[in-house]
């Protein structure tokens, strides 16, 4: 499971990658628009390597078949259904981005989505990479690697939330606690 972080915050990108985690990122107009940057200096303060996004409709995957043909790597973003995405593959996306949170969101099942795209990609061998995006808490993540996608992009709060485990706090408090008293 490759592990992108979904924001345009330099910050949270370093911290993320201190950390070893990181395998790229990912983002988008509203989240550069947050960091009050010019968009292609902040993307060139952020990206080695940068894949165009395009968002999936009729227009986008014309231009999908373009970049592939050029050897320009494209994210199909904005997918809802596994019919989109099995155009996006046949176009030649290098990566199809399900939207899962906002799925959730109107009461649609998100990673009932990805499995089917995982499935399908499987069937026919497609090299378009499933990419989870709108993650909005661990078990998204979780489910991702459960199902198989290749990669899913977290927001850092949720990539912050990974860690959190009751047990791993109380088990740190009582090693600190032993510790101190071993230290006298």
């Amino acid at each position: 499971m490759k592990i992108f972080i979904d924001t345009a915050n330099l910050n949270e990108i370093k911290e993320a990658n201190a950390m070893g985690l990181l395998d790229g990122v990912t983002t988008n107009p509203s989240l550069v628009a947050k960091e009050g940057k010019e968009f292609r200096q902040l993307l060139d303060e952020i990206h080695k390597n940068i894949v165009v996004k395009v968002p999936l409709i009729k227009e986008g995957l014309k231009a999908v078949k373009t970049f592939t043909a050029e050897g320009i790597k494209t994210n199909v973003t904005l997918c809802f259904s596994a019919s989109q995405a099995v155009l996006a593959a046949k176009a030649g996306a290098s990566y199809i981005s399900p939207f899962v949170g906002r799925l959730d969101d109107i009461s649609a099942d998100g990673m009932e989505l990805i499995s089917q795209i995982v499935q399908i990609y499987n069937n026919y061998a497609f090299n378009t990479e499933v990419l989870v995006a709108s993650v909005r808490h661990p078990l998204h993540f979780v489910d991702a690697c459960l199902i198989g996608a290749d990669v899913c992009t977290i927001p850092f709060k949720v990539i912050e939330s990974l860690f959190n485990h009751p047990l791993t706090d109380i088990g740190l408090q009582k090693f600190l606690a032993d510790h101190k008293k071993s230290a006298k």
